[in-house]
């Protein structure tokens, strides 16, 4: 673009020209006025000087007037050109001042406007930046349409949960997109009644709620939705799990209270006139009592457990104590199965944990040796360490666990053989305790077993507390 400098400088050399050609004209018809006998060579003298004349003053004018044209343009100048930096987004670019304050009043204020220009610009990538991070931190998925229908933003759990690319999606219409049905008939309903709509839907194995709202601008215009997918499979697995002990637990509660209803009726309708009858059924009543006793006291174990501020008393132990005193403690089943235990040599070997806790830990896991075993067989205790953690086995060699169970073992009332575990006196409960407990400790469990052959239960704890 030429500038205003150009611009006015050709303008006024057009008008000079124009001028001193028409005072050479004049001037020349003068001449002959004056003095119409002179002769030919006196005119073409006359002539010949006025043309040097007018061009020595056309030259010296013009010289003159780019001095004083450019003087008061140049500024002029100067500020078009920040101002077409500045349109094109050069917020940096800034006009110099020439110390007239007439014409630098001009040069400060597009100087002032692109500094605004600048620090607005700022702010707006700040703000886009704070935006973008925002929606890629989301643990939701979200999906944004215009007015029209078609993808302006998503984000990249989005991509993640439905294996698509920005690239893919931007500006394609919702029902082009190819998403799950039942999530297409949401969006098409608040396309449809402007209205914020939420279900539950499944897609694949994972469980997503899906928030679809009208997105509506400050002066009540329609801009679009927004739609937010949260992945709520962990949710409804726990909710899961919490019918699942809730039912089990009644279950479990259930089973002795009826006994002890049933064997109290019966002997309250006469049969305790008969001291045989009496007393088995007074023991069976012992019996189903103490079995509720241990249910509420794993229940109350467990929770406790669980709860937020569960304390360990850590302190430095050495395994061969804490194996001893459980075994002392499952001595009489041992007799009763005419069972042994054989261990390697550990005695050396310490860490650093909560004695009573492990002690109560190994009681369970030979506990479930003792029970699950046949008679006239031997559970084994080997010891192992590295420089950081403790190894503890307990095989045994009972019935085995199929392997599509194992995963499941220590969860909560879970029984491989419910009739058995009935008869054993076992709540369900054991195992969960074992892993809560070693986890509480830094370490974790895990079982292998096979059919027929026996099931092996390993401990890895810390040497020092984690705690």
């Amino acid at each position: 673009m030429r500038g205003f400098y150009s611009r006015l400088f050709i303008a006024f050399a057009v008008l000079l020209f124009i001028l001193l050609t028409g005072l050479g004209v004049v001037l020349g018809q003068f001449f002959h006025i004056v003095d119409i006998k002179a002769d030919a060579i006196v005119q073409r003298k006359y002539s010949l000087y006025l043309f040097v004349l007018i061009v020595v003053t056309y030259i010296i004018s013009l010289f003159f007037a780019a001095r004083i044209i450019k003087h008061f343009t140049k500024p002029i100048d100067s500020v078009a050109e920040t101002a077409e930096k500045i349109a094109s987004g050069d917020y940096l670019a800034r006009t110099p001042l020439v110390q007239d304050a007439q014409q630098d009043r001009l040069a400060l204020s597009i100087n002032q406007i692109a500094r605004n220009l600048h620090e607005m610009s700022i702010m707006r990538g700040m703000e886009k930046e704070r935006l973008k991070t925002l929606i890629e931190s989301m643990g939701s998925g979200l999906l944004m349409f215009g007015r029209e229908g078609s993808v302006n933003l998503l984000n990249g759990v989005f991509e993640n949960t439905f294996g698509y690319t920005k690239d893919e999606l931007i500006g394609k219409p919702f029902k082009d997109i190819g998403l799950p049905t039942n999530i297409e008939k949401i969006i098409e309903d608040v396309f449809l009644t402007e209205e914020a709509q939420e279900k539950q839907v499944k897609h694949g194995q994972t469980f997503l709620s899906v928030y679809g709202a009208p997105v509506i601008g400050k002066h009540g215009n329609w801009l679009g939705i927004i739609v937010v997918l949260h992945d709520i499979t962990e949710l409804i697995r726990l909710e899961e799990v919490r019918k699942d002990f809730v039912a089990n637990v009644s279950h479990e509660l259930r089973t002795p209270i009826t006994s002890i209803k049933g064997f109290t009726e019966t002997l309250l309708d006469g049969a305790m006139a008969e001291q045989n009858v009496l007393k088995e059924f007074l023991e069976i009543i012992q019996k189903e009592s103490n079995r509720l006793q241990l249910l509420v006291d794993d229940l109350l174990e467990l929770s406790g457990i669980e709860r937020e501020g569960f304390d360990l008393h850590i302190s430095k132990v050495t395994v061969a104590e804490v194996i001893q005193d459980a075994i002392n403690i499952v001595s009489g089943k041992l007799i009763r199965k005419d069972m042994s235990i054989e261990m390697n040599d550990f005695s050396q070997i310490t860490f650093e944990v909560d004695r009573d806790r492990l002690i109560q830990v190994m009681v369970n896991l030979l506990s479930n040796a003792i029970n699950y075993s046949k008679e006239h067989t031997t559970i084994r205790i080997n010891i192992t360490e590295s420089d950081r953690e403790v190894i503890i086995e307990v095989k045994d060699e009972g019935i085995g666990i199929k392997q599509d169970e194992l995963p499941r073992l220590f969860e909560r009332f879970y029984r491989v053989d419910r009739a058995r575990s009935r008869e054993s006196g076992g709540t369900g409960l054991g195992l969960a305790i074992v892993k809560h407990l070693i986890e509480a400790h830094g370490g974790h469990v895990a079982v292998e077993s096979e059919i027929g052959v026996g099931t092996s239960f390993f401990i890895v704890l810390p040497k020092g507390s984690e705690k």
